[in-house]
């Protein structure tokens, strides 16, 4: 079977041009915008409903992305030398894939209700945050689309996308795509992986940004000292020293 241009274009340029913008972009609003690197939090304005949306939406993330990663990452061979079959693997992926998505999903839809409910934080959200938030759901319910068409209805063993889309994604990463694997790919799996790319591509243009933010050197800062400006006035004062000191007064506590 030939190549065909729609093939180039979908499955080779795009790709490479949505990773071309993700890793320019993210180098770009780092170097540029290092006071814009935030979720700029709402905590502040309503606190309930993030209590209780934003764990799921977090916790069913890091679940759908460890399901990419073993789906994409690791060839099948790796999982079958492993011990883990075909059945096993498709019971583990479909079946925990879709607890990790439930919660995910409901995260998002008490995240979206919250903004759109609470007033101080709908006119905080800025066109990106709303763009962004199409975005992800549309990867998000395409990935779910994917899942229950194609691996819960279908029965069986459902598609083995590992045989597709998997060895394509590794392709892109040693330079020598092969756009001919996506050919007989079911349409729900092609929606999805296109919204990805384009979710991808966003990225660096929104606060999803925050996610390669780690707090490494938090337990490591120095001290913050509070220290009283009216050290010339007070009984007993004595020309400040440079360096640190422990507080020995409430009110160079305070």
């Amino acid at each position: 079977m030939d190549v065909t241009g729609d093939q180039i274009v979908l499955w080779v340029v795009v790709p490479y041009a949505c990773l071309a913008i993700f890793v320019v972009g993210t180098l770009w609003r780092y170097r540029y915008d290092k006071f814009g690197w935030t979720t700029r939090s709402s905590e502040l304005y309503e606190k309930r409903l993030l209590r209780l949306g934003s764990p799921l939406f977090h916790f069913g993330l890091l679940a759908v992305i460890a399901g990419h990663f073993v789906g994409l990452v690791i060839p099948k061979s790796w999982t079958e030398a492993a011990g883990v079959n075909e059945a096993a693997y498709h019971f583990l992926a479909t079946w925990l894939g879709s607890v990790g998505a439930l919660a995910l999903v409901s995260g998002l839809v008490i995240l979206i209700y919250r903004r759109r409910s609470t007033g101080p934080v709908f006119q905080a959200t800025t066109r990106m945050d709303k763009t962004m938030y199409v975005a992800l759901a549309a990867s998000i319910l395409s990935g779910a689309w994917a899942t229950v068409h194609t691996q819960i209805l279908a029965g069986g063993h459902g598609y083995d996308y590992r045989e597709t889309v998997s060895p394509w994604f590794r392709t892109l990463f040693t330079l020598q795509p092969e756009p001919l694997l996506m050919a007989g790919v079911p349409l729900a799996f092609q929606v999805h992986v296109t919204v990805a790319m384009l979710l991808f591509a966003l990225w660096p243009f929104t606060r999803l940004v925050h996610a390669f933010s780690a707090p490494v050197a938090y337990p490591f800062r120095p001290y913050i000292v509070y220290r009283s400006r009216d050290t010339t006035t007070r009984s007993g004062a004595r020309t400040p020293r440079p360096g640190w000191e422990p507080p020995t007064t409430p009110r160079e506590r305070r």
